[in-house]
């Protein structure tokens, strides 16, 4: 995706909220932010690839403080919320368990995202009222199609907290005889999830696990490992999850790859370019 001028002053509350995580030597968070502006201005001109400048930028403030995951606590804290309504959230699929409602299910756990959001968020209540709104764009039919068809899955992870859900989504998947490989993060940026996350869940219970190759926002063309994009298009289909995943995807050339991106539109201008409202639950085919 490219940036929208909303992404500018959001760039800049992320690295705010990071730097109060990564460190507390005020004058090292004052260099770093005048790097960091530096790094915006110069980056941020139209067509300019909105993941590929916050990966810069998460990297730099990674690189200059010595802190490799910021975002541990908020990760520890994501786990729990969803560990927590786990619970609830099967109930709910025990009275309705329709692929959709699974779907809906891993989209309310994409809302487990600090970054996106910000720090001061209820998202326990959010969980539960996500859980309850109906898909705006809803591409279910045709991924359940592909489901029938296919044999291989490429299943791209967002958050710690959020594969809580997935797994879930995962394990209803594999009814359609298919394979799934889930894609983590390599190294930790943000709140996304590595493999560790997912083995301490289980997920390696239900599906083979791989990673990017790196520690991009999203997915970042350029940046990714050979042998995840060899893995990327020789899956019969690919289901990607979160924000970050859907702008990198969508500057890629999928090849004619069916690629469904399941997220909450959390921030304007993504919302605006699918033509939805801000908070909508989205099952998108790219």
């Amino acid at each position: 995706m490219k940036v929208h001028y909303e992404c500018a002053p959001c760039f800049l509350r992320q690295a705010r909220e990071a730097l109060d995580l990564a460190t507390d030597d005020e004058k090292l968070k004052l260099e770093i932010t005048s790097q960091l502006t530096d790094l915006i201005g110069q980056r941020f001109q139209p067509n300019a690839s909105a993941n590929e400048i916050g990966t810069e930028m998460h990297r730099t403030i990674k690189r200059e403080t010595g802190n490799h995951d910021p975002y541990h606590q908020e990760r520890a804290k994501s786990n729990e919320i969803a560990l927590k309504f786990l619970p609830q959230v099967k109930k709910i699929l025990k009275e309705d368990p329709s692929l959709k409602n699974y779907l809906k299910a891993a989209i309310a756990g994409n809302l487990l995202d600090f970054a996106a959001l910000g720090l001061d968020i209820d998202m326990e209540a959010m969980i539960l009222s996500a859980m309850q709104k109906e898909l705006t764009v809803d591409n279910s039919p045709e991924l359940e199609e592909e489901l029938k068809k296919g044999r291989n899955v490429l299943y791209l992870a967002d958050n710690v907290g959020e594969i809580v859900f997935d797994k879930l989504l995962i394990e209803e998947i594999q009814k359609y005889e298919v394979k799934v490989t889930v894609a983590l993060k390599e190294m930790p940026i943000l709140n996304d999830a590595c493999l560790e996350e997912a083995r301490d869940i289980g997920l390696d219970e239900f599906a083979d696990l791989t990673t990017i190759g790196t520690d991009s926002v999203g997915v970042v063309y350029k940046d990714v490992s050979s042998d995840f994009l060899e893995l990327f298009f020789r899956s019969d289909m690919v289901i990607s999850k979160g924000l970050g995943n859907y702008e990198g995807l969508t500057e890629m050339d999928l090849k004619d790859k069916p690629v469904f991106c399941l997220f909450n539109a959390k921030c304007s201008p993504i919302a605006r370019e699918i033509g939805v409202e801000v908070g909508d639950n989205v099952v998108l085919k790219l």
